[in-house]
């Protein structure tokens, strides 16, 4: 018995599963079952076989937690920051198994359930090479870059804001209300569309002054959110991400200093 639990929870094992699991979600996203556009009957064949994997692969991974508990104990269990995501996971994974005798055509608010199933192939995660140091140093990362986002969201509220003013009567559907125009902002701050727009805006208006303006105005968004703010934002991010790259040399060389200076006193006191 112990050698079938080890065998189920082997790492190997999960990886296999997670994969097969994976072209099981690819087979099933070539067909809409809820509204039969079935392209053809291979189609719908192979909706039946993926679903069929899919269910089967759900029922491994609450096996496998299942016997992960029961073995090692809750507490155990859940000191584990990736045992706690794997059961996260599984748990908004698990309602897929009501699929097939609920009638999700017609409620729904039950599709939602099948974005349970992408949750899975986030396990592979799990399997990262020097996940932990990669981890420590994303979070790290994050906390240095609070203040710069924190930043960029103040520089699109402001834009966005006298774009709607501007902008809105002239181009409604970029800038009609202030959440379209911060939507819009935020793709030209990632250079996305940032010529478009105003060429748009100034082949709308009718005083050659405005379309000067609107040329102006977003050339200005482009240079503040787009080359410094989201640059600064990446090189605050990167920086603090590759920052522990030379901590094995910084140690190293702290180290020599230290032996340095108690050389340098030995010979001082043998004066």
């Amino acid at each position: 018995m112990k050698r079938l639990q080890d065998l189920i929870t082997a790492e190997p094992l999960v990886v296999t599963i997670i994969v097969i699991n994976t072209i099981a979600l690819i087979g099933m996203g070539y067909t809409d079952p809820d509204f039969s556009r079935f392209t053809s009957p291979d189609a719908a064949a192979i909706y039946a076989w993926s679903s069929a994997i899919d269910l089967l692969c759900v029922g491994y991974f609450i096996v496998e937690i299942a016997i992960k508990i029961r073995t090692d104990g809750w507490k155990t269990f859940w000191t584990s920051g990736w045992n706690r995501f794997d059961f996260v996971v599984v748990v908004l994974s698990a309602p897929v198994l009501l699929s097939p005798v609920l009638p999700v055509r017609e409620l729904s608010v039950l599709l939602s359930l099948r974005l349970g199933r992408l949750f899975r192939l986030f396990r592979l995660l799990r399997f990262i090479p020097n996940r932990e140091h990669l981890w420590h140093g994303v979070k790290r990362a994050l906390k240095a870059s609070v203040g710069v986002f924190l930043a960029l969201v103040l520089i699109n509220i402001v834009l966005s804001i006298g774009a709607n003013q501007l902008f809105a009567r002239v181009a409604p559907e970029y800038f009609g209300d202030p959440v379209i125009s911060s939507y819009s902002l935020f793709r030209i701050f990632t250079i996305e569309g940032w010529y478009e727009i105003p060429e748009e805006i100034a082949a709308r208006v009718a005083h050659p002054l405005m379309s000067v303006l609107a040329r102006l105005y977003f050339m200005g968004s482009v240079l503040v959110g787009g080359f410094l703010g989201v640059g600064l934002a990446n090189a605050v991010f990167v920086d603090e991400m590759t920052i522990d790259n030379n901590a094995d040399l910084e140690s190293k060389v702290d180290q020599l200093i230290s032996e340095v200076q108690a050389l340098r006193r030995q010979w001082d006191e043998s004066r």
